[in-house]
């Protein structure tokens, strides 16, 4: 086995989801990702944990979803149980065709969506992480050679995390302290109201409320959005590529949206209900690591020299105890690159100016 694969694993588990003796842990290992499994599951077994592992198809997804009739029995208890049990949640991506969905049609996505709201919210409650596996078809999809894309992803998810916390917690300070956000590039002109907001410092483990490895964003919950603004990295959302989406914002709401490609589903998205009309997060990438577009969100968003911002669901770690912000049974990252003709303001300051922030040294 390649080393590397043993160090994602000790990653995951000890860094990122801080896995304990005893604890439960269910493990959900996509088709190619086989082997990353496996020294996962060697890691928890040292580690003293119990491990129950399930397997997640993209592919075996799409049978059941157009064979049923659509009317999906809310959150079945089976299933609920199963995440209600749990203390660990381990996603492990690594599908032998990641457009497997793509013939899936939106009403019936929506339904399956809606009718599992409760086990979404308790998966939410465990220390849950995802990361991938680096397969052939992510590196397909990158438009990379196989062993080039292994060092791509091992060079974003093996980091020095706790000295990428450390440079991030200056960004983190900033956006706790400020109350609004300005986001102006080419066809972007956005403000956005963060006060009483908590940023969160996405350092790849739970312990910074962060869920996801590789990662590297500081990140908000906004509200009050208004202005216009362009996201012009291309993305395959639900197997569809999108390209060059532009949104406009009237008191916190999208009031009008288009798209070069894939303007049908942007559309489907904010039709999802309510909450997908509104912001639930503004993100920040500061993960270096990573340094090309691979039309893998878990990547592209952490990415230097970006901005995304997610359509619907908010998450609670940046909200105050007991408020609740936008709800939606979607949440769907927008990024837009500003690494040229492009500042970023907090209450009139600018912090970051063509992708470099007034605290870092690019150079150094």
């Amino acid at each position: 086995m390649d080393e590397r694969v043993r160090e994602h694993a000790e990653v995951l588990v000890d860094w990122s989801a801080r896995v304990e003796a005893g604890d439960d842990v269910v493990l959900s290992v996509g088709p190619d990702a086989h082997e990353l499994a496996v020294a996962v599951a060697e890691t928890l077994g040292e580690r003293g944990a119990n491990l129950l592992a399930t397997y997640g198809s993209g592919e075996v997804t799409r049978a059941y979803l157009r064979a049923h009739d659509g009317d999906f029995d809310a959150n079945p208890a089976h299933e609920l149980a199963l995440v209600e049990n749990a203390d660990v949640y381990l996603s492990l991506g690594g599908a032998r065709n990641t457009s497997a969905t793509a013939d899936v049609t939106g009403d019936r996505r929506r339904a399956y969506n809606e009718a599992r709201s409760e086990i979404r919210e308790s998966r939410l409650g465990t220390r849950w992480v995802s990361t991938v596996h680096p397969t052939r078809s992510l590196a397909q999809q990158a438009n990379m050679a196989y062993e080039e894309y292994q060092e791509f992803a091992y060079d974003a998810i093996l980091r020095d995390w706790e000295s990428l916390a450390e440079e991030m917690a200056q960004l983190k300070a900033l956006l706790d302290e400020g109350s609004e956000v300005r986001l102006v590039s080419r066809g972007t002109d956005l403000t956005m109201r963060i006060e009483d907001r908590t940023a969160v410092n996405s350092a790849a483990s739970v312990a910074y409320d962060s869920h996801n490895l590789p990662s590297g964003e500081v990140f908000t919950a906004p509200y009050a959005t208004e202005g216009k603004v362009t996201f012009d990295v291309p993305m395959t959302i639900r197997g569809d590529p999108v390209r060059d989406v532009r949104l406009e914002f009237a008191e916190g709401e999208v009031v009008d949206y288009d798209a070069e490609q894939g303007g049908d589903v942007i559309g489907e998205i904010i039709e999802t209900d309510d909450g997908a009309r509104r912001l639930g997060e503004l993100g920040i990438g500061m993960n270096r690591g990573i340094d090309r577009y691979t039309d893998n969100i878990l990547f592209d968003e952490k990415m230097g020299d970006t901005v995304h911002l997610a359509l619907g669901r908010a998450y609670d770690a940046c909200l105050p105890d007991g408020e609740s912000g936008n709800d939606s049974a979607v949440h769907v990252d927008l990024i837009t690159d500003v690494s040229e003709d492009s500042r970023l303001e907090v209450d009139g300051e600018v912090i970051q100016r063509n992708g470099t922030f007034t605290f870092e040294d690019r150079e150094g």
